[in-house]
């Protein structure tokens, strides 16, 4: 079977030197502090050229470079982003279940002192019937 244009340029690109590959990558995500992603990718590989850094491959393939290239970049930053939402909803998540639990000891503290149901739902701002499936499932009640 006959690999695509862009099987063989993926392949060519996976024998190339990993430092090499590296220096390219670098050399992206510094230009995409200042360019947009396109000409980000473009500038670096026109540096590579320049400096020797993959320049055999990178002239010979150097539109189908950049077009991986940007495609790969592009992907890497939205699972940065998708990554990055995952952790603050998980925060976000772990603060509320946080701020239940407190709200739960509290409650049962205050049964403990004797205050009433609607004393302590009132004191807390949580709903009569949150309060009451606490003690009910608290052992020590």
């Amino acid at each position: 079977m006959q690999k695509s244009h862009c099987e063989a340029i993926s392949d060519g690109f996976l024998h190339c030197n990993c430092e090499s590959i590296e220096q390219l990558l670098n050399l992206v995500r510094k230009y995409t502090k200042d360019f947009e992603l396109n000409e980000a990718v473009e500038l670096a590989v026109n540096e590579c050229i320049h400096d020797n850094i993959l320049s055999d491959f990178l002239r010979a393939n150097k539109a189908e470079v950049i077009s991986m290239s940007i495609f790969e970049y592009d992907k890497e930053l939205e699972e940065r982003k998708l990554r990055k939402a995952e952790y603050e909803a998980g925060v976000a998540d772990g603060i509320k279940t946080a701020t239940e639990n407190i709200k739960r000891e509290d409650a049962l503290s205050l049964v403990d002192l004797g205050l009433s149901v609607e004393q302590i739902a009132t004191a807390l701002k949580i709903d009569l019937k949150t309060i009451q499936k606490w003690i009910e499932q608290n052992p020590q009640s």
